[in-house]
């Protein structure tokens, strides 16, 4: 391949990942948009939260549980070297409501909710579900894509919250009921180092941030997926990898702007 041949090459593939990049942000745009309309039909949306949200709550308890338990033993550990066990509550409490209930959560709807939302849509595209609905003078952006978007941001909020009290509950069971940590100092060094607006605010606004990204990921995944079998199952697993690393992209990024105001 001469040199020529490779600005094409290069030139075309920075033509398409433009183009790529233009119709995903006019998707979402468009979804915005629409996110009005579609609460105003609330059965569609209720039925997505229903689908997203409790389908999820099994793994979610879970998993929250489990990090709770792991929480408590490696906090305690860890604190016991200063003389300060008794702020196990404190730690596990800010390290779930901060950064892990919100990330952790997020990855587990990603490969959950938001691969089945993939293969969903991309067997729509396949079966030629959304060409006849357009067909039949039917957005199907308005009529598919906007519920599942908005029961998707309502989900993730929610089942963040169910993982962090979980997992401190989980916290409480290894520190308190198993070692042997004092239970008023437990709750009494979290009831007063969590600051509501600071520390639980800022996790329930990652939750949502999480929510828009990785559920409209998951859309456009299986919206733009190749109408074969191998194309959804490729848009299935491209969606769970962008999803995750899009989580822990922004997670850095909006911790480094709420820690620094």
């Amino acid at each position: 391949m001469n040199v020529i041949q490779l600005l094409g090459a290069l030139g075309a593939a920075t033509r398409q990942a433009l183009a790529d990049w233009g119709f995903g942000a006019r998707l979402f745009f468009k979804l915005l948009k629409m996110s009005g309309a579609a609460l105003r039909r609330f059965g569609l949306v209720r039925d997505q939260v229903h689908f997203l949200g409790n389908y999820s709550l099994a793994i979610i308890t879970v998993s929250g549980l489990f990090v709770g338990f792991v929480l408590g033993l490696q906090g305690y550990y860890t604190l016991q070297r200063y003389g300060s066990a008794e702020a196990l509550g404190l730690l596990v409490a800010l390290s779930l409501v901060r950064e892990l209930g919100p990330v952790v959560a997020a990855l587990l709807y990603a490969g959950r909710a938001g691969a089945s939302l993939t293969a969903e849509i991309g067997l729509m595209r396949a079966g030629e579900q959304l060409t006849a609905l357009e067909m039949m003078a039917v957005d199907p952006v308005q009529r598919i894509l906007a519920p599942r978007f908005m029961g998707g941001v309502i989900a993730l909020p929610l089942l963040t919250a169910v993982f962090s009290a979980v997992g401190i509950l989980g916290g409480y069971v290894v520190g308190v009921l198993l070692i042997g940590v004092d239970a008023g100092s437990f709750w009494s060094q979290m009831q007063g180092g969590v600051d509501v607006f600071k520390d639980v605010g800022n996790g329930i606004i990652k939750s949502i941030v999480f929510g828009v990204a990785v559920t409209f990921i998951a859309l456009l995944q299986g919206y733009v997926a190749k109408p074969t079998p191998e194309g959804v199952a490729s848009a299935t697993t491209r969606s769970v990898v962008v999803s995750s690393l899009s989580v822990l992209g922004l997670d850095f990024i909006l911790t480094a702007m709420m820690f620094s105001i």
